[in-house]
């Protein structure tokens, strides 16, 4: 089970995460398909990307604890596609310096559990984490994630997943009462367990699942997020493989 990371520890993975996704897309085409984002180039991923971390650093700025919608937050767009690599950059590096002054445990909106600034961080890490493995993708690559992030973004997807106004109501009835999926880290006597229970599901450790895929903690980050299928061979399925392939169907983010 991975500790529990401070606050600086989340601020400073973050820093990481930003800087290798600014070095993954620079000098790229920005018109390149990201296959992981279907309709969308390059480009529209460092525009959604960037107006992440001025949408956050909005919130945390203002320290507003009603929702405030990334559309109507200033976004500074450049008019060249070319420049955008160097604008999430600024916008990543501004969102780390207001985070930085601020009080973790400052009330603050927030979509997921947890409704402090404290939030914050982590999210924006594993934003960062998810988008570049889109990016490695959309040039050919094959990502890898930090296998120390990537259980900590599984356990901080299993813990907002409830929260996700988008996704919960499809949760309901995902699993039939008892049945249980176990995302086992490779070489791992055990791994995360999500039960289904009474209409909805619990997560916790556990070492046996209806259906159980093995893969390396950032492979089963990418998989819950969409970015690997269930029958990617980096995977191994076993079980009631059904039962995950159904799951993973009402998980999109």
């Amino acid at each position: 089970m991975p500790t529990v990371w401070t606050y600086e520890r989340y601020l400073d993975a973050m820093a990481a995460g930003a800087t290798a996704y600014v070095t993954t897309v620079a000098g790229t085409d920005p018109t390149t398909p990201v296959p992981t984002c279907p309709q969308w180039t390059l480009a529209d991923l460092h525009r959604h990307h960037g107006t992440t971390y001025r949408w956050v650093d909005h919130l945390v700025r203002t320290g507003t604890r009603a929702r405030i919608w990334s559309r109507d937050v200033p976004k500074e767009l450049p008019d060249d596609p070319a420049a955008l690599p160097d604008w999430v950059a600024a916008g990543a590096g501004r969102l780390l310096d207001t985070l930085r002054g601020t009080d973790p445990d400052s009330p603050l909106w927030t979509w997921g559990a947890g409704r402090t600034a404290r939030f914050w961080p982590r999210r924006v890490l594993h934003e960062a984490t998810v988008h570049g493995a889109d990016a490695t993708i959309a040039l050919g690559g094959s990502p890898t994630v930090d296998p120390d992030i990537a259980a900590d973004g599984i356990e901080e997807f299993l813990l907002n997943l409830p929260h996700a106004a988008w996704i919960a109501p499809r949760l309901a009835g995902a699993g039939p009462d008892g049945a249980s999926i176990l995302l086992r880290p490779n070489g791992s006597a055990d791994g995360w367990r999500i039960l289904f229970t009474e209409g909805w599901f619990e997560w916790g450790r556990g070492d046996e699942g209806t259906a159980e895929v093995t893969g390396s903690p950032g492979d089963l980050l990418l998989l819950l997020y969409g970015r690997l299928g269930a029958g990617d061979p980096r995977l191994t399925v076993s079980g009631t493989g059904s039962l995950l392939t159904d799951w993973l169907s009402v998980l999109t983010f």
